[in-house]
């Protein structure tokens, strides 16, 4: 007689299992005939782990060597994006050029880079109207480089990376290049990051630094674990983050935070510019600008810093 069970396999084992209706576990037999049971949600969980996302490889690929590509303007030749992708050369071909021909990505003939399309403009377009970061931030850049005569920036956090999304040109003749619209760096490094990374919390700080020589990739070697996590307590201590040519010698940054609506640490304003403009005695300045306008835009935002900064 039909009982309303329903019979299934789950685990390396593939052991049988039986599931009773309006019961809380199910029972099952194992390969070796041993009876044991288990609870309906940790059997959820168990079979859904085990499913494979079809495509989810291809997927990550190519979501990489858009990223790659992403970093500049100018895009990226083949052979980088071989190198800093770890793929095989025909692969980063084949997948460059499947995406040429969605108009994800351009070819430019002149220089030989990979360029990215008109089709990631328009997705960009539709997508700024749900994050109008430009509209709320740019006001403050401007403000910064009026009164510093220096570069502004205003960056987002991304898993484990910032990427710089807007720029605003100071007024000082010279200037440093290291940092631009689309360029990514590990939390930690440069002055935005340092300014999130400080601010997270503490366990998620200690993962990073728990494989800083992983995390921080071609930047680790500047960055030595022990002067990161002081930097990261002048941070805290402070409220803004100070990075004396660590990423490139001669060209310093300093970072301010913007919470997000949890007193989360999400974005980030920063100065960039030569030494000479960044010696102590106007460090203190340009730190309570960039605070000042951090907290304006946090407050725009309907965050809060307070709840990090407690912690």
């Amino acid at each position: 007689m039909d009982d309303g069970s329903a019979y299934g396999h789950y685990g390396r084992s593939e052991a049988a299992v039986k599931v009773l209706p309006r019961q809380e576990k199910a029972h099952f037999y194992s390969v070796d005939g041993t009876l044991g049971s288990i609870h309906i949600m940790d059997l959820w969980r168990r079979i859904v782990s085990n499913v494979p996302v079809p495509g989810a490889q291809v997927v990550s690929r190519i979501a990489g060597l858009l990223r790659l590509v992403g970093r500049s303007a100018e895009g990226m030749p083949l052979s980088v994006l071989v190198r800093e992708s770890g793929l095989t050369r025909p692969t980063v071909h084949r997948l460059l050029s499947s995406l040429a021909s969605e108009g994800l990505l351009d070819h430019d003939p002149g220089s030989g880079n990979w360029v990215l399309g008109p089709e990631i403009l328009l997705m960009g377009s539709v997508a700024s109207a749900r994050f109008p970061l430009e509209d709320i931030a740019r006001p403050s850049l401007r403000r910064l480089s009026e009164a510093t005569g220096e570069s502004a920036f205003f960056s987002i956090r991304r898993g484990s990376e910032t990427v710089c999304l807007l720029r605003e040109e100071g007024s000082f003749p010279v200037r440093s290049f290291v940092l631009h619209e689309g360029v990514r760096f590990p939390l930690g490094v440069a002055s935005a990051g340092t300014a999130i990374m400080a601010f997270l919390p503490e366990a998620e700080q200690e993962e990073l630094l728990g494989d800083w020589a992983g995390h921080a990739g071609m930047f680790a070697p500047g960055h030595r674990e022990d002067l990161v996590r002081a930097n990261l307590d002048q941070t805290r201590l402070k409220g803004y983050s100070v990075n004396p040519g660590l990423v490139l010698e001669g060209s310093w940054g300093m970072g301010a935070a913007v919470f997000d609506q949890a007193g989360r640490p999400a974005w980030a304003l920063s100065l960039t510019g030569i030494e000479p403009r960044f010696k102590p005695e106007r460090q203190e300045e340009l730190g309570g600008l960039l605070m000042a306008e951090a907290h304006r835009i946090t407050q725009q935002l309907g965050g809060s810093a307070q709840g990090d900064r407690l912690r």
